[in-house]
C-alpha cells in the first residue's frame, strides 16, 4: 500500500470515526435513551435529553461582539474549505504517464500507451513459473514511468525464483522500449488452496 493510499484511509478513517461519535451522540439525547436506560450522563454533558441544545444562546452569542471572532471564523473555515478542495484535486490528478515515448533517445512520433505496456508486463509476468495470477499499471510520470505489479502465486511457489524470474520480464520490457531503466514495485500474494489432508 502506498502513501497515498494510506493518507487517504486515515482521513476518512478518521472522519468517519468523528461523524459516527456525533451521531451516536445526537442520536442518545434526542431518543431519551439517558432517562430509559436509567444512565447517568457525565456533568456537563451536551444533549442529553430531546429538548436540549447543542450551544445555548450565550455560548452562541458569546464573542459575536468582538473584533477578532468574526475574522478567525473567517480564516478557519477558509483554511478547511482549501485543504478540502486540495484533497479533492489530488484524487482527481491524472497519475497515469499516459502516452510513452519509445527509444534512446525517443524516436520522434513513435509512442506507446501505458495501458497497453501494462497489460503485456501482466501477460508475460503471468507466464512465470509459479505464477498464478498478474496485474500490472504504470504509474509515476512520462519520462519516469514506474511499474507496479500485483501478483498472486501458486501455493507452492518460491517467491525468491519468482522475483528472480521477473528480473528477465523487465529486462526484455526496458529492452523493447527502449529505456534504461524502468523502477518496478511487486505485491506478492499467495493464491487460496485447500489444506493437504494427511492419511
Amino acid at each position: 500500500m502506498n502513501s497515498h493510499s494510506v493518507l487517504n484511509r486515515t482521513l476518512l478513517a478518521v472522519a468517519g470515526l468523528v461523524l459516527l461519535g456525533g451521531g451516536l451522540l445526537v442520536l442518545t439525547g434526542a431518543l431519551d435513551l439517558y432517562r430509559r436506560w436509567s444512565l447517568d450522563p457525565p456533568t456537563d454533558w451536551p444533549l442529553t435529553g430531546p429538548h436540549d441544545v447543542l450551544l445555548s444562546t450565550q455560548d452562541r452569542t458569546r464573542w459575536t461582539d468582538t473584533d477578532w471572532w468574526w475574522p478567525t471564523v473567517i480564516a478557519a473555515l477558509t483554511v478547511v474549505a482549501a485543504l478540502a478542495l486540495w484533497w479533492l484535486l489530488a484524487q482527481l490528478r491524472h497519475r497515469h504517464p499516459g502516452r510513452l515515448p519509445v527509444g534512446n533517445p525517443p524516436c520522434d512520433g513513435v509512442e506507446l500507451h501505458d495501458s497497453a505496456l501494462a497489460d503485456v508486463l501482466a501477460a508475460d509476468t503471468a507466464r512465470l513459473p509459479g505464477v498464478h495470477k498478474a496485474h500490472a499499471r504504470l504509474t509515476g510520470h512520462t519520462h519516469r514511468p514506474q511499474a507496479t505489479l500485483d501478483l498472486t502465486l501458486d501455493p507452492d511457489a518460491n517467491p525468491r525464483d519468482v522475483l528472480h524470474a521477473l528480473e528477465s520480464t523487465l529486462h526484455r520490457a526496458r529492452q523493447s522500449t527502449g529505456w534504461e531503466q524502468l523502477p518496478a514495485r511487486a505485491t506478492l500474494r499467495v493464491a487460496s488452496h485447500r489444506p493437504h489432508r494427511a492419511e
